[in-house]
């Protein structure tokens, strides 16, 4: 259980933060840069959810959401520490979740026979914004993953995540009626 008595410690002050095991490292290493990255795609996320995601697709998100945070524990705590913590983490089932998703949204929409620009209504382009960060993500743990140890989840997670979030795009801009924005690779 997460109890938060102060936002600051200063304990930051000095460049370092703290890992979930309480080792201290610098703010810029690639664990704080993968789970940072994580939180930033939840906040990306969250900000499409506020634009306007049609109410049939609100409840994936949400466990996402909570997914995510599991995510970010899955990184923020060391594969050592693991076997004496009981930490929240990324299993396969959430993965295989994110598949049956897909699978349920793209057999509604048109097959692509272009690449899709970013764009439809907010939330669409906003869900374009998060598979983006979401890519990132992925390559922060890729590097982290060449260094140290992390979850065997986190990668395919994050892989399948990015994929999710781009039919989700298509499916938001379907259920708007705005559709897919088709790139035109010989019209300019």
């Amino acid at each position: 259980m997460v109890h938060i008595n102060r936002v600051y410690t200063r304990a930051g002050d000095d460049g370092t933060t703290a890992l979930g095991g309480g080792q201290r490292v610098h703010k810029d290493s690639l664990r704080i840069e993968a789970f940072g990255t994580v939180d930033e795609l939840n906040s990306c996320i969250g900000v499409a959810v506020s634009a306007g995601i049609h109410e049939s697709m609100r409840e994936r998100f949400f466990i996402i959401q909570q997914v995510l945070f599991n995510l970010g524990s899955d990184l923020c705590i060391l594969e050592d520490d693991k076997k004496r913590f009981a930490v929240p983490r990324v299993e396969a089932h959430h993965v295989s979740d994110l598949e049956s998703w897909i699978d349920e949204w793209n057999e509604g929409l048109e097959p692509l026979r272009s690449f899709i620009l970013p764009g439809g209504d907010l939330a669409a382009a906003q869900l374009h914004v998060a598979r983006t960060v979401c890519r990132r993500a992925e390559r922060a743990s890729i590097a982290l993953v060449r260094e140290e140890e992390v979850g065997p989840q986190v990668i395919p997670y994050l892989n399948r995540l990015s994929d999710f979030l781009f039919v989700a795009s298509r499916q938001q801009a379907k259920l708007t009626g705005r559709g897919d924005i088709l790139w035109d690779s010989h019209g300019y």
